[in-house]
């Protein structure tokens, strides 16, 4: 992709969070807890072309790195991913992200009769199975639309 083809402006700080699912930049944000009062200047394209994936998302965010376990769950998301830190407009690292074995506290279990959704002092815990995520106190199974389960808003 040439400059003049550039669709979003490059950032100075930050993490710019590239190749993710078509689809999926609003859960990113949701996933990192922007909703724009932040103050962070962010800049999303959505469904733009890509080589690799047909279509994809691309989210930036300026003055912002990710906690590992943002990471956790945007690999869920867009297992495609790749994590970029930017300092001075540089890429400084790059890493695609990785499925983890389990995410805790990050996701809502679909089991209105599961114990982490009554008034109990336990946090949700999946365990990240081929296809899908499967909650760990009473195995429910989320294999789509993983987004629609984020525990934080």
């Amino acid at each position: 992709m040439t400059e003049r083809e550039l669709r979003v402006s490059k950032i100075r700080d930050g993490t710019v969070i590239d190749h993710v699912t078509a689809g999926q930049a609003l859960n990113v944000l949701a996933v990192l807890g922007i909703d724009g009062d932040e103050g962070f200047g962010v800049s999303i394209g959505m469904n733009v072309p890509s080589d690799t994936l047909g279509k994809k998302d691309i989210v930036k965010v300026e003055g912002r790195e990710l906690s590992q376990g943002e990471v956790d769950i945007i690999s869920l998301l867009a297992p495609e991913a790749t994590v970029n830190i930017v300092r001075e407009y540089e890429v400084i690292e790059k890493n695609r992200v990785e499925r983890p074995e389990r995410v805790v506290g990050l996701l809502r279990c679909p089991n209105h009769n599961c114990i982490t959704n009554a008034d109990e002092p336990v946090s949700s815990s999946f365990r990240v199975v081929d296809d899908g995520v499967r909650c760990e106190y009473c195995g429910e199974i989320i294999r789509t639309d993983i987004g629609d389960h984020l525990a934080v808003n």
